[in-house]
């Protein structure tokens, strides 16, 4: 926690703020390891030059959060909400913010959290640029979670046969996993822990988020796709592959070669020192040259810590230089109505030298189409 605190106070030095406001589960999560399900009480935490970070709590959770927070953390509690003048919520986090102050703001805040903020506010997302860089903690966070995602991969392909359901299928993976996690780390903090297993038949998966009919069956042939999205202790990851059953339709081929093409694309370009917009423009020129252009759906990838999908984006218009450190997602993908949908998804963290996948699994053609007997 200490290492984060630095990097967040740095980078609010660098941009002239006196404090920041966090009222994000996620940046509070990141800053004090404690998660919560947020209703109308507000969860706020301020983080200035120096001393240890105030949050603004209620009252009811103060035995939690002391269960849970990790590191200096001054609790500045609140009776109820709503409350009477004087002692509410807001009334707390007036009292921490000097006038004169020039305060961060998150672009996600609410809007009842802004309006109440003292002094200058200044919309900046300094604890998610934070968060950009992982430190070693996180990286082995990550790293853990994604060789939970890599296992229940492998238990997907040698469960997949025609007329499985996902009915049958997500319960099974996920119950495998919670239970390994548990084995691991009895303490595991169930509040900060989401598994998803899912996969999708051809006849949806075009339509990448769609998994809204749980009755929906694996069949012969292809293109499938399966995801493992697994938030472990409240580090996520990512698999997904595309995968086929006993055979590959004709029509299926081509899109998956020119896929594979960009994947491996987008792997030797996602290096420290490369703009993210830039490999997003050539990954998707390679579908575009390939006449898939009105297929594409979505970026190259994504970054992934405390979430799934946080910044850095590997996607044009995003002008950040990739730095040692950063986690994303390479899942370039092309998705077309009546054909199906071809993705794999793997989690990578940059080093130094290049990078190195989290993940791992089959890809080539012959490893992702599975026997049928």
């Amino acid at each position: 926690m200490l290492l984060r605190l630095q990097r967040v106070r740095e980078l609010m030095e660098a941009r002239g703020l006196d404090c920041c406001v966090a009222a994000s589960p996620d940046n509070v999560f990141y800053l004090t390891n404690f998660a919560n399900f947020i209703h109308e009480r507000p969860f706020i935490l301020v983080v200035t030059k120096i001393g240890a970070p105030q949050f603004v709590v209620p009252r009811l959770e103060i035995p939690h959060v002391r269960a849970r927070a990790v590191g200096d953390l001054e609790l500045v509690e609140y009776p109820e909400f709503p409350a009477p003048a004087g002692s509410t919520w807001a009334d707390a986090l007036r009292a921490l913010i000097p006038r004169g102050a020039r305060t961060g703001v998150e672009s996600t805040c609410p809007l009842m959290v802004h309006d109440v903020i003292p002094g200058t506010r200044v919309p900046n997302d300094v604890i998610d640029d934070a968060r950009m860089i992982k430190t070693a903690y996180e990286a082995g966070r990550i790293a853990y979670a994604c060789g939970l995602c890599t296992d229940a991969m492998r238990a997907l392909f040698a469960g997949a046969k025609p007329g499985r359901s996902l009915m049958q299928t997500a319960p099974e993976l996920t119950g495998m996993t919670l239970m390994r996690v548990l084995r691991d780390n009895p303490v595991t903090n169930m509040l900060a822990t989401k598994l998803q297993a899912v996969f999708q038949p051809p006849s949806v998966s075009h339509d990448p988020h769609n998994f809204t009919n749980v009755a929906m069956a694996m069949t012969e042939g292809g293109p499938h796709v399966g995801i493992m999205n697994f938030v472990v202790n409240g580090y996520d990851s990512e698999i997904e592959r595309s995968f086929f059953l006993g055979k590959v339709p004709e029509a299926a081929k081509r899109p998956f070669e020119v896929m594979m093409t960009a994947r491996r694309l987008a792997f030797e370009l996602t290096v420290p020192g490369a703009v993210m917009g830039e490999v997003d423009r050539r990954v998707n020129d390679v579908f575009r040259s390939a006449g898939y252009g009105e297929y594409l759906l979505h970026r190259t990838g994504h970054g992934i810590g405390v979430t799934g999908h946080e910044g850095p984006f590997l996607a044009e218009g995003d002008d950040r230089v990739i730095e040692p450190g950063m986690v994303f997602t390479i899942e370039p993908g092309v998705y077309i109505p009546g054909v199906g949908g071809f993705r794999h998804s793997d989690t990578l963290i940059t080093t130094e030298r290049g990078n190195v996948s989290l993940t791992e699994g089959p890809d080539s053609l012959e490893a992702v189409t599975l026997p049928v007997s």
